[in-house]
């Protein structure tokens, strides 16, 4: 925008020179005999060129509306890309020298008190990252319709979810727990407070979620706001990056055509193939890392190894869906937090501490303030 009016600036004095000076310059050198003609001519030419270039000067307000706002989309594009850093202090509690020196049927990750913030350094500060209350979540997804779909991830995602919106006391968490974890279904609740509706899916295969996104599509209708995550299963069950690689572009190509506008930040423009619908807030799960050594069956062990779960991880990043790559779904960094919470916070290397999904919440919450241009 900027470039763009120096350019007419440029032009307009240019215009000038060619339309007024050179021929002012010449009758102004045969003025400049008489002192009182010089001076005429002189203002002459004044007032020709202020004639001649403010058509090509923005007004003041314009100019300072435009100014501003390159520097807030800067800095709530920077905030968006930030907003993953997060850091833990992990340290065991008051339970930690019995369970030490006993033979304790707990995990150890029971035994660790876990906290987490964003990292404390300038640029964060600037973004003003906050964690939500039950209130402020509550007024952020107020009347929406949020749809979590994937594996066991996603389910201990939507568990931690509904906590800060019911509050973790609450009579209603009783039956959330209850209800939410029948082995491999799906779940749905009214948040009568609110009106917030949000659906559990159960699609542990990337399969599974774009004959999803399909259904929307064909639907004609999509909820606000869609988490959604796999790839646990198919490194267990299929162990082939490729294959999950091929399914993840197909995804990408339904999740693309769901939405009525580009994702691309410089982009505006209907994407081929698009409905008209409603758009979508859309994140990406990714997969925690995985601690080998506590792993419960040997053939995760075997299957799930360090260079397969690399693989993997290559492969989602090679397919271009997330965001950050260019694609539809903004990542929810679930690598990132495990990997800096590290193995005392997970009992069997694969599905951690409530901290993690609570922090991943968060982080959700906090790119939809950004996402929607709200403040709390």
């Amino acid at each position: 925008m900027l470039m763009m009016m120096l350019g007419a600036v440029q032009l307009g004095a240019a215009a000038a020179c060619v339309v007024v000076l050179v021929p002012m310059g010449m009758a102004g050198w045969h003025l400049s005999r008489n002192k009182m003609l010089f001076f005429s001519g002189a203002l002459f030419i004044s007032l020709a060129i202020c004639v001649h270039l403010t058509p090509y000067f923005p007004s003041v307000p314009d100019f300072v509306t435009s100014v501003s706002s390159a520097v807030v989309f800067d800095h709530r594009s920077s905030c968006i890309n930030l907003v993953n850093e997060i850091f833990w202090e992990v340290k065991p509690n008051a339970s930690f020298h019995h369970f030490n020196n006993t033979q304790n049927s707990s995990s150890i990750a029971d035994f660790y008190d876990k906290r987490w913030d964003w990292s404390d350094s300038y640029k964060l500060k600037a973004c003003e990252f906050t964690k939500l209350s039950k209130s402020d979540a509550s007024d952020l997804l107020n009347g929406s319709w949020v749809v979590i779909a994937g594996d066991s991830q996603a389910r201990l995602f939507t568990l931690s979810l509904l906590n800060l919106i019911l509050g973790p006391q609450s009579q209603s968490m009783d039956s959330v727990r209850a209800d939410l974890f029948k082995r491999h279904s799906d779940y749905s609740v009214l948040v009568n407070e609110t009106g917030m509706k949000l659906d559990f899916i159960w699609a542990p295969y990337v399969m599974n979620l774009t004959n999803l996104v399909m259904n929307f599509k064909t639907q004609k209708n999509c909820p606000d706001v869609m988490i959604m995550g796999a790839g646990l299963w198919h490194m267990l069950h299929f162990t082939n990056a490729s294959d999950y690689d091929l399914h993840l572009r197909i995804l990408k190509t339904q999740a693309v055509s769901l939405l009525p506008f580009s994702t691309e930040l410089a982009m505006n423009e209907p994407v081929t193939g698009s409905v008209p619908i409603k758009s979508s807030h859309l994140f990406w799960l990714g997969m925690p890392v995985l601690i080998n050594g506590m792993l419960n069956t040997e053939e995760k062990r075997v299957k799930m190894n360090d260079a397969m779960w690399h693989a993997y991880d290559k492969a989602l990043g090679d397919s271009k869906l997330l965001r950050q790559t260019g694609g539809p779904l903004f990542l929810l960094d679930f690598q990132s937090l495990t990997w800096n919470c590290g193995p005392h916070c997970t009992s069997d290397g694969m599905h951690y501490d409530g901290a993690i999904y609570e922090a991943a919440v968060q982080i959700m919450l906090n790119t939809l303030l950004i996402e929607s241009h709200q403040t709390l």
